[in-house]
C-alpha cells in the first residue's frame, strides 16, 4: 500500500467535505437575513443525511463491481454497509475505505448544491425527504454511469460506467469527466431547475428585489469552496502525480479567468463590478473546469474560464426573462457552467478535441453524456418534488416566506442584535 497516495486521498477527502460548509456560507450570504439559518441548514442537513445513506447503500449503488461495463442500474450487495470495503487487498494502492470516503464527499456536495434554487421558501423536512429520494434514484446511479473506475477484488480499477467506458466501446472514445461536470454540476443544476419550477416564484419575485444580505459571507463561502476544489479536482486522480498537478494548476487558472470575465460583464452591463459577482465568477470557473481539469493545457483552461465567466454572468439573468425563480442561480452557474465545461472538451481536450487532433467524436460523446444526465435528473427531480408538494407540501406559506422562515422552520434567528434579558 502506498502511504503517500493514501494520505493524499484522505486529505483531499477532507478538503472536499469542507466545501459543503463553504457552500452553506456562500448560499447563506445570498439570501435575506431572516432566511440564513434555513438556507445553511439545508446544506448541513444534506451533509448528515447523505453521509449516512452513503455508508448504508449509496456506495454499493454508485460503485458496483462487475466484469466489463457496469450496468446503468446495479448494486453491489457485498458492499451494503461497506462490508466488502473493510479489508485492503494485497497490492492495493490505498485502502478501499479511503476511496469510499473521498466519493462520499462528492455525493454530499452534489445534493447540497440543489438547495440554492429553492432558497427562502422550502420546508426543511420536505427538503430532506427530497434529498434522500433524489440521491438514491439519481445521484448514486449517475455516479456509476460517469466515473470510469470501480474497485476490483485486488484493489485495482477495472470497471467503468456506460457514459465513460460504455461510450468508448461504441464510439472508440469515452466521455471525459475527470471530477464530475456531469455527475455533480449538470446533475445538480438540472434538479435545481426542476425544483424551481415545482415550487414556483418567491413572493415579489423580480430583478433587484431579492438582494444578498451578507456579501462577506458570500466571499468567505467562495474562498472555502475554491480551497476545497483543489481536493475535488486534483484528488480525482487518486494519486499525487503529474496529472494531479495539472488539475491543480487548471483549478487556479480557469476560475481566476472566470472571475475577471464576470466582473467585466458586470462593469459593461451594470456600471459596477461587485463582490458577489467576483465570488460567482470564481465558482462558475470552478464548475466549468471540473470535468476538464486533467485534459486541458493551462492556456486553454484560461480560455474556458473566460468563456464560463462571461456566459454564466449573462445566463443568471435569463430566469427573469424565462420566468422561473432559481433563487441563488444554481441553474445559471452549475447547469450552464457544467454544460460549457463538458462540451468544451469536445473542442479542446488534449489529443481528442476537434481543434486539438480529434475528428468530432469527442464532442459527440460529451454531448451524449451531458444531455443524458440533464434529462434523467430533471425528469426524476421534477416528479419527486411534484409528489412531495402535492402530498405533504414542499413550499412554506406565503406569510411565513415574507416574515422569514428561520423562526418558523428552526426556532432560531441568524442575527440577535438586542438582548431580551
Amino acid at each position: 500500500m502506498d502511504q503517500g497516495n493514501t494520505a493524499f486521498l484522505l486529505i483531499c477527502a477532507a478538503f472536499v467535505l469542507l466545501m459543503t460548509p463553504g457552500l452553506a456560507f456562500f448560499y447563506g450570504g445570498l439570501v435575506k437575513a431572516k432566511s440564513v439559518i434555513s438556507m445553511m441548514m439545508m446544506s448541513f442537513g444534506a451533509l448528515g443525511l447523505i453521509g449516512v445513506l452513503w455508508v448504508i447503500y449509496g456506495y454499493a449503488i454508485a460503485f458496483p463491481a462487475s466484469e466489463g461495463t457496469v450496468a446503468p442500474f446495479a448494486i453491489d450487495w457485498a458492499n451494503i454497509g461497506l462490508t466488502g470495503a473493510l479489508e485492503t487487498p494485497e497490492g492495493a494502492a490505498f485502502p478501499p475505505l479511503a476511496f469510499v470516503a473521498f466519493q462520499a464527499t462528492f455525493a454530499i456536495l452534489t445534493v447540497a448544491l440543489i438547495s440554492g434554487a429553492i432558497a427562502d421558501r422550502a420546508k426543511f423536512g420536505s427538503w430532506m425527504i427530497f434529498a434522500a429520494i433524489w440521491a438514491t434514484v439519481v445521484y448514486f446511479p449517475v455516479a456509476s454511469w460517469v466515473f470510469n473506475f470501480g474497485l476490483a477484488d485486488d484493489g485495482s480499477f477495472a470497471y467503468g460506467g456506460w457514459i465513460t467506458h460504455g461510450l468508448q466501446e461504441t464510439f472508440g472514445l469515452g466521455a471525459i469527466d475527470f471530477a464530475g461536470g456531469t455527475a455533480v454540476h449538470i446533475n445538480a443544476g438540472a434538479a435545481a431547475l426542476a425544483l424551481a419550477l415545482v415550487l414556483g416564484k418567491r413572493v415579489g419575485f423580480q430583478k433587484g428585489v431579492h438582494v444578498p444580505h451578507n456579501p462577506p459571507f458570500v466571499l468567505l463561502g467562495a474562498g472555502l469552496l475554491w480551497f476545497g476544489w483543489f481536493g475535488f479536482n486534483a484528488g480525482s486522480e487518486l494519486a499525487a502525480d503529474g496529472t494531479a498537478a495539472l488539475a491543480f494548476v487548471n483549478t487556479i487558472a480557469a476560475p481566476s479567468a472566470a472571475l475577471l470575465a464576470w466582473l467585466v460583464v458586470e462593469k459593461v452591463r451594470d456600471g459596477k463590478p461587485t463582490s458577489v459577482g467576483a465570488a460567482s465568477g470564481a465558482v462558475a470557473g470552478l464548475v466549468a473546469i471540473t470535468p476538464a481539469c486533467a485534459s486541458l493545457h493551462p492556456i486553454w483552461a484560461i480560455v474556458l474560464g473566460v468563456l464560463a465567466g462571461a456566459v454564466c454572468a449573462i445566463a443568471v439573468d435569463l430566469k427573469f426573462k424565462l420566468g422561473f425563480d432559481d433563487s441563488l442561480d444554481v441553474v445559471g452557474i452549475h447547469l450552464v457552467g457544467g454544460l460549457i465545461g463538458t462540451l468544451y472538451l469536445g473542442f479542446f481536450a488534449n489529443g481528442t478535441g476537434l481543434f486539438t487532433g480529434g475528428d468530432g467524436t469527442q464532442l459527440l460523446v460529451q454531448a451524449i453524456a451531458a444531455f443524458a444526465v440533464l434529462i434523467y435528473s430533471f425528469v426524476l427531480a421534477f416528479g419527486i418534488a411534484f409528489v412531495i408538494e402535492k402530498t405533504i407540501g414542499f413550499r412554506v406559506k406565503n406569510e411565513d416566506e415574507v416574515a422569514g422562515i428561520d423562526s418558523v422552520m428552526h426556532g432560531e434567528e441568524g442575527y440577535v442584535l438586542t438582548s431580551t434579558k
